[in-house]
């Protein structure tokens, strides 16, 4: 998969996907939702099964470190960013 899949998306979700997509052996699966409310910007990333450890990482801190590039994302664009990582249900 290439990242063109995400050309019409906002800055905050390329930024992300840029950063998942070569952690993943089926970067085809990868989708990635926005949504905003009044406490700032969720991003949740949706992975398969297979991908999901690649994802979290040892002890967490694949995610930890995603979670800080965004927040750091964030603060370059007056925004607060969150990242949502969901369990694949299959």
């Amino acid at each position: 998969m290439s990242y063109d899949h995400f050309d019409n998306a906002s800055s905050d979700v390329k930024y992300l996907a840029c950063i998942v997509l070569p952690l993943l052996t089926e970067p085809v699966t990868l989708d990635i939702q926005r949504s905003t409310d009044d406490r700032g910007t969720l991003l949740t990333v949706s992975v398969t099964k297979a991908d999901i450890g690649r994802i979290i990482g040892k002890g967490g801190e694949t995610a930890r470190s995603i979670r800080r590039l965004m927040h750091q994302f964030g603060s370059m664009t007056d925004e607060r960013l969150s990242v949502k990582i969901n369990e694949p249900t299959v």
